[in-house]
């Protein structure tokens, strides 16, 4: 159950191709299939294959008049120069989400960290790394819960080329999976 005044600024970061402006995308809609206010904004360089990119979700249940993320509550980093570049724009009581395949090094902070090798999980597991911003993205919501799983789940469906439907659905349910396995370190 969520507190009575909920808002989450939310930043999806990695590399140009990994499908995070996608995922961005996918959130913010699940957001407006719970009937929250949400804004989306993103970001990439000139490279879109390779060059950093990220896409920033605010959701809210209630008006907010600033629509760009500026302290993170959640932070999910695919690569070491995405999460060197951000971190320090996560809140102290914040979530970090890392990919270890890429991510190897954390400056310190203060947030609770999570850190998975999704993109060799999604390899390993799915046949392809394509899927790793479904599989990642679908930790995070069943780790913050920032959206209900069924809208994920619907925005999902609406959002890819209907060939990727199956792939993305078994990525959805690999990552709530993870995220129900994962044991916090002591």
């Amino acid at each position: 159950m969520r507190e009575k005044y909920f808002k989450k600024e939310i930043r999806l970061s990695g590399s140009g191709g990994q499908g995070l402006i996608t995922a961005g995308i996918i959130l913010a809609r699940a957001a407006v299939l719970d009937k929250m206010k949400v804004t989306q904004t993103q970001s990439y360089g000139p490279e879109s294959r390779g060059g950093a990119s990220r896409a920033d979700v605010i959701i809210s249940n209630e008006n907010f008049y600033f629509p760009e993320a500026i302290h993170f509550d959640i932070f999910l980093a695919l690569t070491q120069e995405a999460c060197d570049k951000y971190v320090e724009n996560l809140k102290d009581n914040g979530i970090l989400i890392a990919d270890n395949t890429f991510v190897k090094n954390i400056a310190y902070t203060e947030a609770t960290i999570f850190e998975l090798p999704f993109t060799n999980i999604a390899t390993e597991k799915l046949g392809s790394a394509l899927p790793t911003n479904i599989l990642s993205l679908a930790f995070l919501v069943r780790k913050t819960k920032v959206v209900t799983e069924n809208s994920l789940k619907e925005a999902v469906k609406n959002s890819v080329k209907a060939r990727y439907v199956d792939l993305n659905m078994k990525a959805l349910k690999l990552g709530f999976k993870l995220a129900d396995e994962y044991k916090e370190e002591e």
